[in-house]
């Protein structure tokens, strides 16, 4: 199976006054082409900030990621962009609907703004929201929905462009024991259905346990990875 992502001396370094904080030091890891990874660690060890770089989200202090094989951060801004839509899907801990917008319409957003064609776009959408089963619910508003019912519609909207990668940063964290379960059986179903490379951070032992691999962070640096 070959690498989908090869990441090289990846570190993330902020300015706060005179001073440097370094979140992410010297990175290096490998992920193969649809397999599950855990990601996990403190609060404050770097995940979050791993995470966006992964997805293009932010730019390296210095090192490469690249997504089979080509180096994503050589790619000027505008290029970076169409990368994140068309190859990686993003799920957070909050959801980020629009709230004017029913679910329909929020899982088409991302392929309206790639210019798909509507029909098209309304036809990826409509399959999602059935695999995330919520045929009966693309109508309603993100008001009308419950919190679990939220974060399905977001991972259906994180999948609608078909991106080989998706990172979920929490994706259940504000959510409760039993819909927790049922958006991890759902995301494992989805990652096997569709090929996926999927990266999750999370503090669900549980969770991280049915994982192919877990990678470990502490104070910025890669602890280990089993």
């Amino acid at each position: 199976m070959s690498n989908l992502l090869e990441v090289t001396g990846l570190s993330k370094t902020y300015s706060s006054g005179p001073n440097r904080i370094e979140v992410l030091k010297e990175i290096d890891l490998a992920l193969e082409a649809g397999t599950t990874t855990a990601l996990v660690g403190a609060s404050g060890a770097g995940k979050s900030t791993l995470m966006h770089l992964l997805g293009a989200l932010d730019r390296p202090t210095s090192g490469a990621i690249r997504f089979r094989g080509d180096n994503i951060f050589k790619k000027n801004d505008r290029d970076l962009a169409t990368f994140r839509n068309r190859s990686v899907g993003f799920v957070f801990q909050f959801h980020h609907l629009l709230p004017e917008f029913t679910a329909l319409e929020n899982v088409m957003m991302p392929a309206l703004i790639a210019r798909t064609a509507r029909d098209q776009a309304l036809q990826q959408a409509r399959a999602l929201l059935e695999d995330v089963g919520l045929g009966e619910r693309m109508t309603h508003r993100p008001g009308e929905l419950s919190g679990g019912e939220q974060q399905r519609v977001a991972i259906a909207r994180a999948l609608v462009m078909g991106p080989e990668l998706l990172l979920a940063d929490e994706p259940t964290g504000n959510l409760d024991t039993r819909t927790s379960d049922g958006i991890h059986a759902m995301l494992a179903e989805l990652q096997i259905k569709k090929g996926l490379t999927l990266v999750i951070v999370t503090h669900n032992e549980h969770l991280a346990a049915a994982m192919g691999s877990t990678i470990h962070l502490l104070d910025g640096r890669l602890e280990k990875t089993t």
